[in-house]
């Protein structure tokens, strides 16, 4: 896996949509860290809080049109059991038929962990990749690092 890390993943005003997790004590492994496991599902807690808070005025279904076809991961530092945890997410790049999103995990000014997901658009009867419509492009390209007054 390539390294992932740009300057922009690990500046918390590079997100645009924001959810806070908390981690349960059975996401622990025996050195009483969070794992990874608990950590990648923080992380799609973001990306599906980034399509319900701003994607679904295009339709309440937004959530089943997308498949995820790759997600990268790189774990910055430990997360402890009682850590304040934030999702920060981010569109990096829209495509014709995919987009991919830049995500963080913060407590307070540290980043704990970063990733990048490549999510495709399906036609919801043939279940192939279909051109993102100019509605859904807008809305991404939108996203496309922080939204100002935030």
């Amino acid at each position: 896996m390539s390294k992932l890390v740009t300057e922009s993943l690990l500046l918390r005003e590079s997100y645009s949509s924001w959810i806070n997790v908390s981690a349960r004590y059975s996401d622990l492994d025996p050195n009483e860290h969070v794992n990874n496991g608990a950590i990648n599902s923080f992380f799609e807690e973001g990306r599906v809080n980034l399509r319900a808070e701003r994607m679904a005025v295009l339709d309440k279904n937004i959530l089943s049109g997308f498949a995820l076809v790759r997600f990268t991961v790189e774990y910055l530092k430990e997360i402890k059991y009682l850590n304040v945890i934030e999702v920060g997410t981010m569109v990096k790049k829209v495509g014709n038929t995919s987009y991919t999103l830049g995500q963080a995990l913060f407590s307070g000014t540290d980043c704990l962990s970063i990733a990048e997901a490549i999510t495709v658009f399906l036609n919801p009867n043939s279940k192939r990749p279909e051109p993102i419509d100019e509605r859904l492009r807008e809305v991404l390209n939108g996203l496309q690092g922080p939204i100002k007054g935030r």
